[in-house]
């Protein structure tokens, strides 16, 4: 069992307002695989071509199969390579496939027949490409790399390109791989809040300002380590945070790595809070503080005009912690109409309307993009994340004659097929290793009592998801 803790907003009277926290659709080619649905499977409108809202696992499995004369939407590969590890391990899904690849174009007769093959060789090639490349961590084993090369195996002997081609394939696999696991030493701590019963010596403690006064750097910054913090989480681990056990499987399905990116980035949003709200209580002065709360407004603002929405509501939420809204002197020197925009562009009344209009502009922006800079859009994660929990938790798996609801996992492959297309965004902004060095080492205050510092955050809702 995992545990994230995710900060919702609520707004409450008094200065400042308490804020906490597809192109998978790509038209598949020719005809649906020559099997027919079982009884009852098509009785709603299909949703793609040739597939039913609702069928059997094995009805699924075959419409993920190529043939000589077709090859599945992409929209439906994602989607179903995506889902199908609630109900089945990717390996052994692996092993099915290749299996019926064999049967069906009778790959283990002594003699094949080349046109047949020939036509069949670059779908398979295509389909092992698309999942190798979304789902790498599927091929972690050495027996699923197994069924990999068996497959291609039986077709090389007519073409050696064949051969050639699941090289350059399980090259970029094992680089993928490699890449994914040796994650930067600042995805792998730092996130823990410091304790201290006084204000920390200077000795090892710096202002932020010290190192970056320039708010459009650090939006810049901050937009750099938010995108490489994204990369690292597959699409699979929106699944696996979820995963009930299928009640009509014999085990449930084992994840090596779980959601174990996933889970960082939420402590990586977390730790930019507390960051936030030690930066604007560690000066003594009054004046000081002011001034480092209208930087970090600053801040936002440049987070806003990026695109950057996850640091965005990172700051406001480390704004609004009960040891900075208190401090009402402070306040009264800020400047806070430009806090006030912000905050209602982020306000959760209706289920975060204003975010979500202009996370909308965002994504429309991303996809006439000319530029990188204009093709970034960083979701507040927590609420994906709670978007994705009440799907998964307002509608079934399977319906009640036991096939798989395919309908829901396909509306759950858009909402993460569109934010692994942001994630994939190559960060225009120079690295500055000063700053974010300074962003994930720098120490920051708890929630542990103490004189100088206790947030006690009453006026955030605190949503804990308990996740099986």
């Amino acid at each position: 069992m995992c545990c994230f803790y995710i900060w919702v907003p609520v707004v409450q009277a008094g200065m400042p307002q308490t804020l906490s926290t597809s192109d998978m659709v790509t038209p598949g080619s020719l005809s649906p695989p020559p099997t027919e649905p079982t009884d009852g499977e098509q009785a709603r409108q299909p949703l793609l071509d040739g597939v039913p809202s609702s069928a059997s696992l094995d009805t699924l499995i075959q419409q993920l199969v190529p043939t000589a004369d077709y090859y599945p939407e992409k929209a439906y590969i994602f989607t179903f390579l995506l889902s199908s590890r609630l109900f089945i391990e990717p390996r052994e899904l692996l092993a099915r496939v290749c299996h019926l690849c064999i049967e069906q174009q009778q790959l283990d007769k002594p003699v094949l027949d080349k046109a047949r093959v020939r036509k069949f060789g670059p779908k398979l090639l295509q389909l092992l490409a698309e999942w190798t490349e979304t789902f790498p961590r599927d091929f972690q084993e050495e027996s699923t790399i197994g069924h990999l090369k068996d497959v291609v195996g039986r077709i090389a002997p007519c073409d050696e390109a064949y051969r050639k081609r699941v090289h350059q394939l399980l090259q970029a696999l094992h680089q993928k791989l490699a890449a994914l696991g040796q994650r930067p030493e600042s995805l792998l701590g730092a996130d823990k809040p410091i304790s201290y019963r006084t204000k920390p010596p200077a000795s090892i403690h710096r202002e932020l300002l010290d190192i970056c006064s320039d708010p459009y750097t650090l939006a810049q910054q901050l937009t750099h380590v938010e995108l490489e913090r994204l990369q690292h989480i597959g699409p699979e681990e929106f699944v696996q945070a979820f995963v009930n056990k299928d009640p009509l499987a014999s085990t449930k399905p084992c994840f090596t790595e779980k959601t174990n990116n996933l889970e960082a980035y939420v402590k990586w949003f977390n730790r930019l809070c507390y960051l936030v709200a030690t930066e604007i209580c560690m000066p003594a002065k009054k004046k000081q503080r002011a001034q480092v709360i209208e930087f970090f407004i600053d801040v936002a603002r440049e987070c806003f005009n990026i695109g950057n929405f996850n640091s965005l509501m990172a700051i406001i939420s480390g704004m609004n912690m009960s040891p900075v809204s208190r401090l009402k002197k402070t306040w009264a020197k800020v400047k806070t109409a430009k806090f006030f925009i912000l905050e209602h562009q982020m306000d959760p009344t209706g289920n975060f309307c204003n975010y979500r209009t202009a996370l909308r502009g965002a994504a429309h922006r991303s996809l006439t993009a000319h530029s990188s800079r204009e093709k970034i859009v960083i979701p507040f994660f927590s609420l994906l994340i709670k978007d994705i929990y009440f799907l998964n938790e307002g509608c079934a798996n399977r319906l009640p004659n036991g096939h798989v609801n395919f309908e829901k996992f396909l509306e759950l492959a858009k909402q993460v097929g569109e934010f692994i297309r942001w994630k994939q965004v190559e960060c225009p902004f120079e690295q500055d290793p000063s700053i974010t060095h300074y962003l994930h080492t720098a120490p920051i205050f708890s929630e542990d009592v103490s004189q100088y510092f206790r947030p006690v955050i009453c006026r955030m809702q605190q949503i804990c998801l308990w996740i099986c």
